[in-house]
C-alpha cells in the first residue's frame, strides 16, 4: 500500500522550461521589448535584403545602373547637361531621377551601390571577426611571450592613423598586382579594400578577446578540465569562447557601420571603388560635383547611407543590452 499522505514529488523540470530560462531566450526577450532595436533590425534587414536582390529589382524595373540613357535620349537633359525634368528627372519612368552629364538611371545605380558597399563591408567583417578572435584567444590564453608581442603589434596597429594609411597605401597594394598602365579591376579593388580594412580592424577586438581570455583562463571550468587532460584546442573551443560570443557579436554590430562608412569614404576620395562601378561613395563622389544645381542624385546615396548606419548603430546599442545579463528594462 502506498502512503496518500507523503508529499508528492516536484515535477520534473520540462526542456521548455530551461528553454525559457536559457541566456539565448532571455536576451532574446529583452530585445523583443526593445522597440528601438526591433525596428532597426527591421530597416537592416530591408537593407540586405534590397542588396540581394538588387539585379531581380533592376530586371523588374527595366533598366540597369551602367546604360547612358541620355546618348539614346537627348531630351532627357537640357543645354546644361542637367535633368531636363523637374526634382533631378524624377518620373514614373526613372523613379529617383537620372544622372547629371551621363543621364543614368540613378535608382538602380543605387540599388547595386547599396549591394558593392555592404558586400564590401560585410566581407571585411567577417574576415575581421576570424583575425581578431583567433589573435586575441590565443595571446590571452597562451600568455608570456606570445601575448607580449601580439600586445605590442595590437599598439602598432592602434597607433597607425588608418585613414592616412588607406589612402597612401591603397595604390601600393594595387601596383603590387598591376602594372601602372593598365585599369585596376573593380574585383581587385574590392579585395584589397577587403584585405586593408581587416589588416587594420582586427587589433582592437582581439586586445578586448584578450582581456577577457586572460581572466577567463584562470576560472574553476578551465582549470577543470586541464586535470581531466583536455587538449588546447577543446579547452578554447568547448570552454573558453562559449564564454565570449557575447563581446563578439557586440563589436561586430560597431564594426559593420564603421566599415562601410570607411568604404564610401575611400570611395569618396578616389582610391577605393571608382566609377563606373555602382557603389555609395561613388554616387556621394559624383553628387558632390553637381549638388549646387542638382542635389536629388547626391540626395539618394547619402540619406540611404545616413539611414542605414544610424540604424545598425542603433541596432548594436539594443544587442548589447540585450545580452548584458545586468541590463535595466
Amino acid at each position: 500500500m502506498t502512503d496518500e499522505s507523503a508529499p508528492a514529488s516536484p515535477a520534473p523540470a520540462t526542456s521548455q522550461g530551461n528553454e525559457s530560462r536559457s541566456p539565448g531566450r532571455l536576451a532574446w526577450t529583452r530585445f523583443k521589448r526593445d522597440k528601438t532595436g526591433v525596428v532597426s533590425a527591421g530597416i537592416v534587414i530591408f537593407f540586405f535584403v534590397i542588396a540581394l536582390a538588387a539585379p531581380l529589382i533592376a530586371k523588374l524595373y527595366g533598366k540597369d545602373p551602367y546604360t547612358t540613357y541620355a546618348s539614346q535620349r537627348p531630351e532627357l537633359l537640357n543645354a546644361f547637361s542637367y535633368p531636363a525634368g523637374p526634382n533631378g528627372g524624377m518620373s514614373s519612368e526613372f523613379w529617383f531621377g537620372i544622372e547629371p552629364q551621363l543621364g543614368r538611371d540613378v535608382f538602380t545605380f543605387l540599388l547595386y551601390g547599396i549591394r558593392t558597399s555592404l558586400g564590401i563591408a560585410l566581407a571585411a567583417t567577417l574576415l575581421t571577426c576570424l583575425v581578431g578572435v583567433v589573435v586575441g584567444i590565443t595571446a590571452g590564453y597562451l600568455g608570456g611571450r606570445t601575448d607580449y608581442f601580439v600586445g605590442r603589434v595590437i599598439d602598432i596597429l592602434l597607433s597607425f592613423p588608418s585613414t592616412l594609411f588607406f589612402i597612401a597605401f591603397m595604390p601600393v597594394v594595387y601596383g603590387l598586382f598591376v602594372a601602372d598602365d593598365e585599369n585596376i579591376p573593380t574585383s581587385l579593388r574590392a579585395v584589397s579594400l577587403i584585405l586593408v580594412l581587416a589588416v587594420f580592424g582586427w587589433a582592437s577586438l582581439a586586445r578586448l578577446l584578450r582581456g577577457q581570455v586572460l581572466g577567463l583562463r584562470e576560472r574553476e571550468f578551465v582549470e577543470a578540465a586541464k586535470v581531466t587532460g583536455a587538449s588546447p584546442w577543446r579547452i578554447v573551443f568547448k570552454e573558453l569562447l562559449p564564454n565570449l560570443w557575447t563581446p563578439i557579436i557586440i563589436q561586430s554590430t560597431l564594426m559593420l557601420p564603421a566599415f562601410v562608412t570607411a568604404e564610401a569614404g575611400l570611395a569618396f576620395l578616389g582610391v577605393g571603388i571608382i566609377d563606373p562601378t555602382p557603389d555609395w561613395g561613388v554616387m556621394i563622389q559624383r553628387g558632390a560635383q553637381f549638388y549646387t544645381e542638382d542635389i536629388t542624385f547626391m540626395l539618394f546615396p547619402g540619406l540611404s547611407m545616413v539611414i542605414f548606419v544610424l540604424a545598425f548603430n542603433l541596432l548594436g546599442d539594443s544587442v548589447r543590452d540585450a545580452l548584458d545579463p545586468k541590463s535595466k528594462r
